[in-house]
């Protein structure tokens, strides 16, 4: 059964109102977080590039890319979790896991599907909540994975607004 049914949620995959670019986080991580993603997507066999400013590299390790100083070209990893759907994971801060998603390829049940599985899978592996927020407005998640109920979830109401 899908975590989230299409019709009941498809308002927050409006690009007028989220933004095209949904920020998505995991608050209050680590290093070894980070690393824990990067073996998950490693072991998951998700296609994944791994780039700071335009070279590609191959994925290093998370204590070495939040090492970095601060004046390096900027380190992005992309990941795809099927075909048709990106994930954009930021390096920013070691205590706080951010990427974000493309709303043009998440429409429809199928897609959202996708997107649920891929923030349970992180979720699990963390054991930690996985946030997606309009853009710019990371304060104010729409839904998420919820640990205690292990399964993605409204966290605001679609009617609102």
């Amino acid at each position: 059964m899908a975590d989230l049914l299409w019709d009941d949620v498809k308002r927050f995959f409006d690009i007028d109102l989220m933004g095209s670019l949904p920020d998505v986080h995991v608050p209050n991580a680590s290093v070894e977080d980070w690393q824990e993603v990067l073996d998950l997507v490693a072991e998951k066999g998700w296609k994944c590039q791994y780039s700071e400013g335009e070279t590609v590299l191959p994925v290093p390790r998370a204590e070495y890319v939040l090492s970095r100083p601060a004046h390096t070209e900027y380190p992005e990893l992309r990941v795809w979790p099927t075909a048709d759907v990106l994930a954009i994971f930021r390096f920013c801060a070691d205590d706080e896991i951010d990427f974000d998603v493309d709303l043009w390829e998440l429409q429809g049940q199928d897609r959202l599907d996708v997107l649920c599985g891929f923030l349970r899978e992180i979720g699990r592996r963390l054991r930690k909540p996985v946030l997606l927020a309009p853009e710019g407005a990371e304060r104010h998640p729409v839904l998420g994975f919820d640990v205690e109920a292990d399964r993605v979830v409204l966290l605001a109401d679609p009617l609102d607004g």
